[in-house]
């Protein structure tokens, strides 16, 4: 018996291709689901993801379902924007990051992803966090967000100057999915 493919609730693609890239190294199909997830209000990643699972648990298709947040926490800004990280992109971008930190040596950050999912009745939640520090400056075209700011530690490219196959295979997002497929396929059909 053939594994369904795992349902993304997201909107947006660039998740759910990443998503398919990483998963897709253990054989796991992935489609996006056109659901609606809940947006609650938290400091806190994982509960954000949590509640958000447990509302939709048993509502979607036979597959299992994800839900995913995540967040670029700089340190010197004690964590901002974190959990705020979509709003903060879409208010003041990277730039505005860049200015809250002109002049600032320690530029240490680090990207985390939640994932909880759920699957016949089970919730499960798994994280993945990358360290790095913020560039001086926007570089590279490729990813969404803050990627064009964000250098993974052990590289000298920006997330976005890595490329998509590089990114699937280590960032926040492919370290929370990996812990997902261990548990994914470890379950009984």
């Amino acid at each position: 018996m053939e594994r369904p493919p795992v349902c993304l609730v997201t909107g947006n693609e660039h998740k759910v291709r990443e998503a398919a890239m990483t998963l897709g190294r253990y054989g796991i199909r992935v489609e996006r689901c056109p659901m609606r997830k809940l947006e609650v209000q938290s400091d806190d990643l994982v509960e954000i993801a949590r509640t958000a699972a447990e509302s939709l648990c048993g509502r979607g298709p036979d597959a299992p379902l994800l839900v995913e947040d995540a967040g670029l926490f700089v340190r010197r800004l004690r964590g901002f924007p974190g959990p705020y990280s979509d709003f903060a992109y879409r208010t003041i971008g990277v730039e505005g990051i860049l200015r809250l930190l002109d002049g600032v040596e320690d530029r240490a950050a680090y990207f985390m992803a939640a994932l909880c999912a759920c699957w016949r009745g089970e919730l499960a939640c798994f994280s993945g966090v990358v360290e790095g520090t913020i560039a001086l400056e926007p570089r590279g075209t490729g990813g969404f967000g803050f990627d064009p700011i964000f250098v993974p530690d052990g590289h000298t490219a920006t997330f976005a100057e890595l490329g998509e196959d590089v990114k699937s295979a280590i960032s926040h997002r492919a370290r929370a999915l990996a812990a997902f497929a261990e548990w994914f396929l470890s379950k009984e059909l």
